[in-house]
């Protein structure tokens, strides 16, 4: 599935880090989901991939590579043709234009560990469509990275996802850095320059705000000076979970 080529978005010694953490979350006898959430733009797949990749390539209690899964959320978007049949074709990326019943019933399967290959879908960029059975989770699989926008939002049935989760991080960044990037990623496919501005600006910030509000339902807040984005001056931990650092923006 193609996307917009980028660079590595953590730092070696961070990423180890991390990647320490998601292997204290394996369990050969068990199942178990990791999530990974910010906002539009804010780095989730690249992220995801950088973990998982370094997580096959050593995997973690001596299992195989393919003991570590990824599973983006953006395979359950809603196709045009029924976005459009429900008047939501506008508010693309939305919340309520994702099949949010149908991820969590992946998830589910998948925690059932019922023995069986499962198929779910993925998200070609090129085409802005979901691709049936693109992606396969094998049975060996016990480790699960999936990222997408909403896994924190509190309202139903986005608020079903986040207790499947062992844990839940949350990619901070400048909104500013980030709607540089959205921008750039709607024009990489194919969108004008003026559109591209104009859906960042519009749709893309009104589900950023939405995102942005979850942040404190995160196990762990990762700031731009772990992510590679600018970093404001002051730092403050997010009260009441065990976090990262995390910047104050002084809004």
């Amino acid at each position: 599935m193609a996307r917009m080529p980028s660079a590595h978005l953590v730092d070696p010694a961070h990423l180890a880090d991390l990647v320490a953490r998601a292997s204290g979350l394996v369990c050969a006898q068990r199942r178990t989901l990791l999530g990974i959430a910010g906002a539009p733009g804010a780095g989730k797949t690249t992220l995801a991939e950088e973990l998982v990749g370094a997580l096959r390539a050593d995997p973690p209690g001596g299992l195989g590579a393919e003991a570590v899964a990824h599973l983006p959320m953006d395979g359950f978007h809603l196709a045009d043709v029924q976005l459009d049949r429900l008047r939501l074709l506008g508010r693309k990326g939305a919340p309520e234009t994702f099949d949010a019943r149908g991820y969590c019933a992946v998830l589910d399967r998948f925690l059932a560990d019922d023995g069986h290959r499962i198929f779910v879908p993925g998200f070609e960029r090129q085409l802005e469509q979901p691709l049936a059975a693109a992606i396969a989770i094998e049975p060996g699989a016990r480790l699960v990275v999936t990222e997408g926008n909403y896994l924190l939002l509190d309202e139903e049935p986005w608020s079903q996802v986040r207790e499947r989760f062992a844990e839940v991080w949350f990619v901070d960044i400048p909104d500013e850095e980030r709607r540089r990037r959205l921008v750039a990623r709607h024009i990489e496919f194919g969108k004008p320059r003026a559109a591209a501005q104009a859906w960042a600006l519009g749709p893309d910030q009104a589900n950023a705000d939405r995102v942005v509000a979850s942040r404190e339902r995160a196990d762990l807040v990762l700031p731009p000076r772990v992510t590679g984005a600018e970093l404001t001056p002051e730092e403050a931990p997010v009260p009441g979970r065990h976090t990262a650092p995390t910047p104050v923006r002084g809004e």
